[in-house]
């Protein structure tokens, strides 16, 4: 019978997978995304009277397949990163995430302590934590579309691969906080930089050992084209599960292995990632058709604070810290907005919801993965329906950012 339930979620993404390839270029007109689409395949598919599926909220291998999920659409967004590039606007990411991301998590954290009295500051901060990264890929139309600068997709794009693995030691601390009541017997502040540096080292060393093996074999011929693609993706994927292995960051990892790997392979470094780009496509949309079915169908119980702690995420928690994270540098009012409002929230906030499920009381973890899942659903809209049109007015008329 397990076996037969596992086939039939087989069958429902599969069949998704091939109606979306048939009709995605005319839904994607009408800014109806990947993630829109298979939210709402796995919601009726595993919920309600139109149910065919069984598919159940902390289920075997759904926390890890989204966490590699997001190491390998890091690791290929990171590779399309110029490093110079990088180097020449470090400022501007440094920004948002040593100023505007803690004053987000610190937003969100009272935020939630206000609307739910009731849980812990802990608790509070687990979700005021989890909510703060953002997920460049549910603002696609903006960071892909040349119209708009490059600078600002550069930052978008540079922003969201590094502020989940920042985010992520954070979440683990409040977790244990919260369940214990006290900031005793957590992970040190020491812990969590070495964490980050090691993530940060480790990623560099594979990324570059394996993009320079892999230009080596590619000039002498010696290893076959097809299977170089796999091998990036198979880098991808190795550059955070090694990590974590061994105590590092493994989102860090992922997004720093990917920079590295663009920085040795330049020549062959967008025909390459065409798999992990491909790959990356796939397991996310299996990772959205999940949260459709077993994490939105959590919104039953919600209430108004839900509605209105998620639409304050999206707008007054990141936005304001953007703005402020952005004093001096001479924006104007449009690209200061377009930067705070494409702040998705995506994979990083489903897997950090799932590691509270995980690990807080199953009281206020049942909370805090509804507010979560509140705010990541509304993003998954909200985000990706106004992505393409306001990329397309932002491009055309924007001037001070380029």
């Amino acid at each position: 019978m397990e076996h037969g339930l596992n086939l039939a979620v087989v069958v429902a993404i599969a069949s998704g997978l091939v109606l979306w390839s048939v009709v995605a270029e005319r839904l994607e007109r009408w800014n109806i995304t990947a993630p829109i689409v298979f939210v709402a395949v796995g919601l009726l598919l595993a919920n309600g009277p139109t149910r065919l599926v069984d598919v159940r909220l902390g289920g075997p291998g759904i926390a890890e397949l989204a966490e590699i999920t997001l190491a390998v659409v890091l690791f290929g967004d990171a590779a399309r990163v110029s490093l110079a590039d990088v180097r020449h606007d470090l400022g501007l990411p440094s920004r948002l995430l040593f100023i505007g991301l803690p004053l987000t998590m610190l937003l969100g954290t009272v935020a939630a302590r206000l609307l739910f009295p009731s849980l812990s500051w802990w608790v509070c901060a687990v979700i005021g934590a989890a909510v703060a990264p953002t997920d460049a890929a549910l603002g696609a139309a903006i960071v892909n579309d040349e119209r708009v600068p490059a600078r600002i997709r550069r930052v978008l794009n540079v922003e969201s691969g590094l502020n989940d693995g920042i985010v992520t030691p954070f979440v683990k601390f409040f977790i244990v906080a919260a369940v214990i009541g006290t900031s005793l017997e957590t992970e040190s502040e020491g812990g969590a930089l070495a964490e980050l540096a090691i993530g940060v080292a480790g990623g560099a060393a594979i990324g570059a050992l394996g993009g320079w093996l892999m230009s080596r074999a590619r000039a002498a011929g010696i290893g076959a084209k097809s299977y170089r693609k796999v091998g990036v993706t198979a880098l991808a994927i190795l550059s955070y599960a090694a990590l974590v292995e061994i105590g590092g960051n493994g989102f860090v990892a992922a997004f720093v292995a990917g920079l590295a790997y663009g920085a040795v392979t330049t020549d062959e470094r967008d025909e390459s990632l065409e798999f992990t780009h491909q790959s990356a496509e796939l397991m996310s949309v299996i990772v959205w058709f999940f949260f459709g079915a077993v994490m939105v169908p959590t919104l039953q119980d919600a209430s108004w604070q839900e509605v209105l702690f998620a639409v304050g995420a999206l707008t007054v928690v990141r936005m304001v810290p953007v703005a402020v994270a952005l004093l001096g540098t001479g924006f104007d009012a449009a690209t200061v907005g377009v930067l705070g409002w494409f702040g998705p929230r995506g994979l990083a906030s489903v897997v950090f919801a799932l590691l509270a499920l995980e690990g807080l009381e199953p009281a206020d973890a049942q909370r805090a993965v509804t507010i979560i899942t509140a705010t990541v659903l509304m993003s998954v809209v909200a985000h990706g329906v106004s992505a393409g049109p306001i990329a397309a007015r932002y491009g055309a008329t924007v001037r001070s950012a380029r």
